[in-house]
């Protein structure tokens, strides 16, 4: 039993090696802040490229529904290693954009990043759609008699309404997407498992994972107990309206 708490729990380990798993700790919340913005922000544009209405659009909604269902089925490490290796050997695109170095991060950390929006833009977006769909079609109806355009109702009245259903599901996403930063490191960025993997390759001891993982517990487990407050209050709210109704 000793030897277990020693290779895993090793507090005096933790302590020395603290500082460099923090450091690439620090790596991994800034892959998540920048790739959750674009990932909330471009799965909303897909949600409302879903909702066009009219046959014109049809191409459009088809070209959304496809992307949507190919990278909610593609695994996103396959992503990660495909865009992180297979980028930076097209040589026709700028080197810019094949090897971006943009405010002083890495090219593994900013490809890391794309795969990761792809990704979760898809199932950003499908949460959208959850929310926009449970508003009533007389919201919309309403809106248009009004004289508001389809893009009017969606961004004035429906919108606003579905963002405000959809903060649980949105916030699991969220969770899932901090956790799959992780995955980056097989594009050698060294976040926090590069840099713990690295020290346990030198020492032989698996501490410096086990600090990594406390680290995640300290962000996500607050994170989780919000989700489930917002679940149950979202669900007190169903039970009384039903109540009302059947009175």
């Amino acid at each position: 039993m000793q030897e277990f708490i020693n290779q895993f729990f090793d507090v005096g380990f933790m302590l020395d090696h603290f500082d460099e798993v923090l450091e690439g700790f620090w790596v991994n919340l800034q892959l998540f802040a920048i790739a959750a913005v674009i990932a909330l922000l471009w799965g909303l544009v897909l949600a409302l490229l879903r909702q066009i209405p009219g046959r014109p659009a049809k191409p459009i909604r088809g070209l959304t529904i496809a992307y949507i269902d190919v990278f909610r089925a593609v695994p996103l490490l396959i992503l990660i290693l495909a865009f992180g290796l297979g980028i930076p050997s097209l040589d026709f695109l700028p080197k810019a954009l094949r090897l971006p170095q943009w405010f002083g991060k890495p090219d593994s950390f900013w490809l890391g990043c794309l795969a990761l929006v792809v990704t979760y833009g898809a199932y950003m977006a499908e949460v959208y759609r959850a929310g926009i769909e449970a508003i009533p079609g007389g919201q919309m109806e309403a809106a248009r008699s009004l004289g508001m355009s389809h893009f009017q109702s969606m961004r004035n009245v429906i919108v606003p309404q579905a963002v405000r259903k959809v903060p649980a599901p949105m916030l699991n996403e969220l969770i899932a997407l901090l956790k799959d930063t992780t995955l980056v490191s097989v594009i050698a960025l060294n976040e926090v498992i590069q840099t713990a993997t690295d020290i346990q390759t030198k020492t032989f001891n698996s501490s410096a994972l086990t600090l990594g993982s406390l680290m995640f517990l300290v962000i996500i487990l607050p994170l989780a107990r919000v989700v489930d407050r917002m679940i149950a209050r979202n669900q007190s709210r169903v039970t009384r309206g039903s109540h009302i109704e059947v009175a």
